[in-house]
């Protein structure tokens, strides 16, 4: 071979073999279906996202592993714990600084079905949006995206999962607008539609004497008995309206003395003082403890604040006052509630922590 020849296929193999290439890792993503959610209503997946086998995997590999955090001592699963409806059982949330935040982490049960924002406050529309969010708070992963992606660059296996859920071919493309994407994936899939409540409703078996009260109570089925107006908020099939509401929890008699304003953070009305987004009741008897300051540790204690209406705050839904519930409705509503319980999703191995 001529000198000059050998030096370009010398050079051609060496820009065909560059760093960083990952063209040789195969691209071809596996639709992932999600059945069986009709009751639940249209699966709501954004048509720049859609579910693949591939990019759950990744979206699951990085929501369990502390990588997303400055310290590597926390991950998502750390207030998202998948025996506690992906809740932490804390009333607030604390970083990897040891700093409490001022709120409780919200269940991530169905929450591909919460299309009107996301966190107590709605700051973001989507799960995609809401992904980008916590690696960068400075009280909970207290990271940087830059540095994160710099990890991934180097990790012995993220590059080329990437390539395998979105079809890069230099790990210099590797974005964290991707690394969001992934992760909205995983939270998709964590669907819960299977509790007595559903089976009952599907005409297997029945409630019991306790739950049936419950259920006239909550849904307002028996006009002898006081409606408890839970529907209102925590509608069938989700338990959630996706709406959000002053549900008199804080002692608040002006604007100024609510000491968490609410949706007011994203939207500046006066309206919005005090206002919490509405959380499904799916699995509620698994996340207590309960309010979006974790300041209930039992239903019972839930249930009673209903009854006596809360507080009298300036926002105050109009359907949050005395109600006066009797015993029989109170061990009634509790017992509706547990009947909300389904952790059939722990079934799917892609919810599981894939590093145990």
């Amino acid at each position: 071979m001529k000198k000059g020849l050998y030096f370009i296929v010398i050079l051609f193999v060496a820009f065909s073999c560059r760093e960083g290439d990952l063209v040789d890792t195969e691209y071809n993503p596996t639709p992932y279906i999600v059945e069986g959610t009709e009751y639940l209503g249209p699966f709501p997946v954004p048509p720049d996202n859609q579910l693949t086998h591939e990019g759950i995997k990744l979206g699951q590999h990085l929501f369990y592993d502390p990588i997303l955090s400055a310290n590597n001592s926390m991950s998502c699963a750390s207030c998202h714990l998948p025996e506690k409806a992906f809740t932490d059982g804390n009333a607030v949330s604390v970083g990897i600084d040891g700093i409490a935040g001022i709120r409780s982490a919200m269940s991530l049960v169905n929450a591909a079905y919460f299309t009107k924002g996301l966190f107590w406050d709605g700051r973001s529309d989507n799960l995609e949006e809401q992904a980008l969010l916590p690696v960068e708070d400075e009280i909970e992963l207290h990271h940087n995206w830059g540095d994160v992606i710099e990890e991934f660059k180097e990790h012995p296996t993220y590059p080329q999962m990437f390539r395998e859920a979105f079809g890069i071919e230099d790990k210099e493309e590797i974005r964290k607008e991707l690394a969001a994407k992934a992760l909205a994936q995983f939270q998709r899939i964590i669907i819960s539609g299977n509790s007595k409540f559903d089976r009952v409703n599907n005409g297997i078996g029945a409630f019991n004497e306790e739950q049936f009260v419950g259920l006239e109570t909550f849904f307002d089925v028996n006009p002898l008995i006081a409606d408890g107006e839970c529907g209102h908020c925590h509608n069938d099939p989700l338990f959630t309206t996706n709406q959000y509401f002053d549900n008199g929890i804080q002692d608040a008699k002006t604007l100024t003395e609510y000491t968490d304003i609410g949706l007011a953070n994203v939207t500046n009305r006066n309206l919005d003082y005090g206002k919490m987004r509405a959380p499904t009741l799916r699995n509620i008897e698994l996340t207590a403890p309960y309010m979006h300051d974790g300041r209930f540790q039992t239903l019972e204690e839930v249930v009673e604040h209903y009854s006596k209406g809360g507080h009298a705050t300036p926002n105050r839904d109009p359907l949050i006052r005395e109600l006066g519930f009797s015993e029989e409705q109170k061990t009634g509503l509790v017992a509706f509630m547990k009947a909300l319980t389904d952790t059939s999703y722990l079934d799917n191995p892609y919810v599981r922590n894939p590093f145990k």
